[in-house]
């Protein structure tokens, strides 16, 4: 057994979430590599160091004073460190890094700071060496992991360490210049970690209890998720579930590796296993997400149906815009692109001119307001009759549905609802497949 064991910034947030990781850590002699966020909120009012440190490059690089900020992030590191009597001297290194602040300061490397002290710190208390992540997260210029280069220097470090602490979030290119994940990537840190290490399990530690069926603001109390397979997590991920970063599946999927989903401050608790094929049948849905502010373009033109090339006309004008596309519900003689609003607010009539341009005869209709709701279920498929039995469930609580997809592999079913609608379709759902 050779686990990765991630633990994020709520479980790194004050002191005593150090002893609550160390406790974790030292129960088992197989947690070999451990990953650290930078130390997140301890409270409601407080803020994350990553956001900290971002605000103090924004303060650097418009020459604004930034002592306050800088203040705020030094002492949150040595409050840490005088509270569990550490000896390392962080205080120095603190120093060296505020003596090279200026409004050149690259950004990537400031936000990495949060890591990277985080896990000095985490060293010498568990007692583990130190590596840093520039020296086995190794990107090429591209921004593309170099798989191969990763795996030899992870297995390097660890045949010559044994038990490590790498700090999450970044790696390096190739001339050794910090390379930022986006937000949530030290889920990939340790994901990459274990395909590259060959672990056996992913252990991502956060302030939760495994995957929730819904979210936790709009359903009281969601019943937990004990098993889910890759995909239907990566659905639920892509949809606004946010216990995961949606990037940290696919390095662990390729290996074959679980990921286990646990509570730091409630270690004994079940969590949720991630894993390739799952057993439990017991739930015929497995979740529900869902985002708002879509927007839907509708285009319609007579005798569409007979012509080719009409729906790649209007894929052209987004790939101009390089805008992503959601879902394109089709019908007869018409089909519609739903897209994020932020990703078209600033073009919309340029986005719809092009579209009349590029299709003669047609008729451009636009919706905005628009929020998309997936209910996901590796068991839905086998199961006849739930596309009908959302949809009625829907339509008995007054609400409209404006657009309907779903995949060949029936392992989504997404529902287009108007922004008001969002939360009471969701309670709707859980309601009737759930409670």
């Amino acid at each position: 057994m050779f686990v990765v064991a991630k633990f994020g910034g709520s479980s790194l947030a004050s002191a005593e979430q150090f002893k609550k990781v160390k406790g974790i850590v030292s129960s088992s002699d197989v947690r070999n590599i451990v990953v650290v966020s930078a130390a997140g909120k301890r409270n409601k009012a407080d803020s994350k160091l990553t956001d900290l440190l971002f605000l103090l490059h924004a303060h650097l690089r418009y020459s604004v004073p930034y002592e306050n900020v800088w203040n705020l992030i030094e002492t949150r590191f040595l409050d840490i460190k005088k509270e569990l009597d550490l000896k390392i001297d962080i205080k120095q290194e603190l120093e060296e890094l505020k003596s090279t602040l200026s409004k050149d300061t690259n950004e990537d490397f400031l936000v990495s700071r949060g890591e990277y002290f985080t896990a000095r710190l985490m060293s010498e208390y568990l007692g583990y060496q130190f590596v840093d992540a520039k020296d086995l997260i190794l990107f090429n210029y591209d921004g593309t992991l170099n798989q191969e280069k990763t795996k030899e220097a992870v297995n390097i470090a660890f045949k010559k360490y044994g038990k490590m602490i790498v700090p999450g979030f970044y790696g390096a290119y190739p001339d050794g210049q910090i390379h930022l994940l986006s937000r949530g990537g030290s889920d990939v840190t340790g994901s990459i970690l274990a395909q590259a290490s060959g672990a056996t399990k992913y252990e991502n530690w956060t302030d939760v209890s495994g995957v929730l069926m819904a979210d936790p603001r709009i359903i009281e109390n969601p019943k937990g998720i004990t098993q889910i397979t890759y995909s239907e997590l990566r659905e639920l991920s892509y949809m606004g579930a946010s216990v995961l970063h949606q990037e940290t599946v696919f390095p662990v999927q390729q290996a074959n590796i679980p990921i286990y989903i646990k509570n730091t401050n409630k270690p004994e608790d079940e969590g949720t296993i991630i894993q390739e094929n799952c057993d439990d049948d017991s739930q015929i849905i497995t979740g529900i997400a869902g985002k708002k502010n879509f927007t839907s373009f509708t285009i319609y033109r007579d005798q569409m149906s007979n012509e080719v090339g009409v729906i790649s006309a209007a894929l052209a004008v987004f790939d101009k815009y390089k805008i992503s596309i959601e879902h394109i519900p089709t019908g007869i003689d018409n089909f519609s692109v739903v897209v994020e609003s932020k990703d078209v607010e600033k073009i919309l009539y340029d986005v719809v001119a092009d579209l009349r341009n590029n299709i003669s005869g047609s008729t451009v209709t636009v919706e905005d307001g628009i929020a998309l709701v997936a209910v996901v279920g590796r068991n839905m498929a086998s199961k006849p009759g739930i596309s009908g039995k959302i949809f009625g469930v829907i339509g008995n609580a007054g609400i409209n549905i404006k657009m309907i997809a779903q995949g060949s592999q029936e392992l989504n079913i997404i529902v287009g609802v108007l922004n008001e609608d969002f939360e009471k379709t969701i309670k709707s759902i859980y309601d009737a497949f759930v409670k």
